[in-house]
């Protein structure tokens, strides 16, 4: 056969497979979709004459048969930065074994322009949307009459009925304020981003819970501002210059941390030998960059993005969906910054 006519050889079809086979054509499409019933032996002999003829499924042909187009629409706010790319990657990489792809928009958290992408994913006949947030915050689910299950990661929806993957927020914090407790701090500061965030006041309020536990305190207010290192360094000054002794420092992002340990080593105070400092995030730009590097809790933003892909998978299949928030355990990172001798 020469190369020309390689190349125009006729395609193989789904009736040279039922052919191959000995069986129809509504059979072999039963065995190649999954759908209907078909005998083990029966399927795995379409199989066999697939392979054999190198039979390839034309995806929307396939979609028909099935009802699905492999297709998963994704709506962020975050313009795919910091929380956004890890949670991200997690959903991508469960998705892919499935062979499934994503339409990625950014909403930009505008409830019309979500809308607006809403309503392309379905014209597009996407089997699910995975909405992703660019911290982790209550926001409004998108309507309730949607016809293909929708998922919320990091940003929780608001709405019992709908189905929410987030770390474990007040865990994580629980888990720095206990690791601070264990290197024989106890006289501990609070540092943290907009009070309105529902992560500054998820992790103080964890934060107080293990201090009360040992009969403990803050032994200074709580400080709210921004999630900047510039922050951090203005907040530490404030309790530097109030008086208030103090040996270590709860900070409710990495940014933030490494703003503090900066402040400090000005001012000649030794982390960690006099304080120690520990982070949230494990954002490797901040933890590495900081001198010491940082301790911190890492959010286990993979997992997040590959249980929520998990979820959305399982209602597709199953046209169900388990309502309620789903919380991903965080881990603690230690490192320098809270280390004793």
């Amino acid at each position: 056969m020469t190369s020309h006519d390689t190349n125009h050889r006729r395609r193989v079809t789904a009736g040279d497979v039922a052919a191959r086979a000995g069986v129809s054509i509504s059979t072999v499409s039963k065995a190649l979709s999954g759908k209907g019933a078909v005998r083990y032996e029966t399927r795995q002999r379409i199989l066999a004459a697939a392979e054999e003829l190198g039979f390839q499924t034309n995806q929307v042909a396939a979609s028909l048969f099935t009802g699905k187009t492999n297709t998963i629409g994704v709506i962020t706010s975050d313009r795919f930065g910091r929380l956004t790319v890890p949670v991200l990657l997690g959903a991508i990489e469960t998705l892919a074994e499935h062979e499934i792809a994503l339409v990625l928009c950014d909403g930009r958290g505008d409830p019309i322009r979500e809308q607006y992408f809403v309503d392309s994913f379905l014209r597009r006949r996407v089997d699910g949307i995975l909405v992703t947030g660019a911290g982790e915050f209550a926001r409004d689910g998108l309507r309730a009459d949607l016809p293909v299950p929708v998922v919320y990661a990091m940003a929780w929806s608001r709405n019992e009925r709908d189905t929410s993957v987030v770390p474990d927020d007040a865990e994580g914090a629980r888990m720095a304020t206990r690791h601070l407790l264990s290197t024989g701090r106890e006289k501990l500061v609070y540092i943290a981003g907009p009070q309105r965030d529902d992560a500054s006041r998820v992790r103080l309020t964890a934060t107080r819970e293990v201090l009360a536990e040992r009969g403990l305190d803050l032994v200074h207010e709580p400080l709210f501002g921004e999630w900047t290192e510039r922050w951090g360094r203005q907040a530490i000054k404030q309790v530097l210059l109030s008086g208030v002794d103090f040996d270590g420092v709860v900070c409710a992002s990495d940014q933030v941390a490494r703003g503090v340990t900066e402040a400090l080593r000005e001012a000649d105070v030794d982390v960690p030998g006099r304080v120690g400092v520990i982070g949230f995030d494990n954002w490797d730009v901040m933890v590495e960059a900081s001198r010491p590097p940082l301790s911190t809790i890492d959010m286990s933003l993979h997992e997040v993005g590959s249980t929520a892909a998990e979820a959305l998978l399982a209602a597709i299949d199953t046209g169900r969906l388990e309502p309620g928030i789903r919380r991903i355990d965080c881990q603690l990172i230690p490192r320098e910054s809270t280390a004793v001798e």
